[in-house]
């Protein structure tokens, strides 16, 4: 009997682990370095979890990195689960599980970032393609109205290996992942630090939001009419281009 409870409760907190969204985050990026493995190393270089100095004095991470002949495949994966609703400009998607609706910031966005730094970092190699995509695992369901590339882990191989044009040679690939090499922070303090930013970022923004401001200029966010229907945006169109798709 008390081994019975034992094993319950451990159970238990093995399954409050796994819900938990850093650890979900964590087991979605080791699904997709697993299968990014599978392309030729000899022509395919991955780099996992980079961690390079961005713009404005910040540091920018990047779940995975891929450099080759057609170009460096900048990736970022979302370990989410239900039905997954945006735009290419809409600040925010929505998450939707059942009637529980949860906000999250646009990947499409966040992964532009990655790749402004990565320019920044490499602007001495000319020539470079660089490709963003944004996976999501099969737990989710994308309803997601983009011209970017948005799939789904099991398409992302396939999507790396349609590109077939050259514009990178193998001395110049080689170049470029030893300066990634040398400037990717290993130091555990620095990426305590970017965590730290980050959520301390998002917080704020999320409080500008509740304020009914919008986070990206101040102005007021404000009912408007679309192509698609109603939906909410800052007053200080088109200057300003921060959409919601709902209030979730």
């Amino acid at each position: 009997m008390a081994f019975t409870y034992t094993l319950l409760i451990i159970l238990l907190i093995i399954a409050f682990i796994l819900k938990h969204p850093s650890v979900k985050g964590f087991v979605g990026e080791k699904t997709v370095q697993l299968l990014l493995k599978k392309l030729d190393p000899n022509e395919y270089y991955l780099v996992n979890d980079l961690l390079i100095p961005g713009t404005k004095g910040k540091t920018t991470q990047i779940d995975h990195v891929v450099i080759s002949a057609y170009g460096i495949f900048v990736i970022e994966t979302k370990n989410y689960k239900g039905w997954i609703t945006g735009t290419e400009n809409s600040q925010y998607w929505t998450q939707t599980i059942y009637k529980k609706k949860a906000r999250l910031f646009n990947p499409i966005w966040q992964n532009k970032g990655h790749v402004e730094a990565l320019k920044a970092l490499l602007s001495e190699f000319e020539n470079i393609r660089y490709i963003p995509i944004v996976v999501f695992s099969g737990r989710a369901t994308l309803k997601v109205s983009v011209s970017s590339t948005v799939i789904y882990t099991s398409q992302l191989v396939k999507n790396i290996l349609s590109y077939k044009d050259p514009v990178l040679s193998k001395a110049d690939r080689e170049a470029i992942v030893r300066k990634l090499a040398v400037y990717n922070l290993q130091d555990k303090d620095a990426r305590t630090k970017h965590a730290k930013t980050l959520q301390k970022e998002n917080e704020i923004r999320n409080q500008r939001i509740k304020n009914n401001l919008c986070p990206s200029c101040g102005g007021e966010l404000v009912e408007r009419n679309g192509k698609y229907g109603k939906f909410i945006g800052c007053s200080n169109y088109p200057s300003c281009k921060f959409t919601l798709n709902n209030r979730a």
